[in-house]
């Protein structure tokens, strides 16, 4: 029995050293930087965005404006940044589909909605193309009942918002890690 603990505290202290040698190899992400280069917030604060270019007073357009408005509070903390040194544009689509009907009225009693962004950061000094990519965001919602016109347009918005703000989300992650990598 005591060869079994000694084994076992053996491999205990095997893996304390290997988690002690790796322990200076991590930074947090949003660490401040002892170096003297910029931390990642003043990176992400470097990066203007640009208004989403979709037909005003159209669902897309709202959503243009909550994902910016979203992202800007992700990346700044306020809604202005420090002077540009990138630029995000973004286009969107979206998508609806019904998930669920019911067999009695053959009216849908749950509903999809996809919000697609694809987007691409450019570099306002010299003009290229940094990073491109697209992100998706997927969510359904309740439909109350066929004679509730009302509670169904609202139950559709907050879907709609719920999808804008899991956009932002994921273009923060994204641009977090791509200033983060150093590229």
């Amino acid at each position: 029995m005591s060869w079994f603990k000694t084994r076992i505290a053996a491999r205990l202290a095997v893996i304390a050293a290997l988690a002690a040698l790796t322990s200076g190899c991590f930074q947090p992400m949003y660490a401040e930087r002892k170096d003297g280069t910029p931390a990642l917030r003043e990176k992400l604060m470097g990066v203007e965005l640009v208004p989403v270019s979709l037909p005003n007073a159209s669902r897309e357009a709202r959503l243009g404006v909550e994902i910016r408005n979203a992202l800007a509070f992700k990346l700044y903390g306020n809604a202005t940044g420090l002077p540009p040194t990138h630029r995000l544009e973004m286009r969107l689509s979206s998508s609806r589909a019904s998930v669920l009907l019911d067999p009695a009225t053959a009216l849908p009693s749950v509903e999809g909605y996809t919000l697609y962004a694809s987007y691409k950061l450019v570099d306002v000094g010299s003009g290229k193309t940094v990073l491109t990519g697209s992100t998706f965001s997927r969510v359904s919602y309740n439909i109350p009942g066929s004679y509730q016109r009302f509670a169904r347009a609202r139950a559709f918005r907050d879907a709609e918002d719920r999808a804008a703000q899991e956009i932002a989300e994921n273009l923060n992650a994204r641009l977090g890690s791509f200033f983060a990598a150093g590229i």
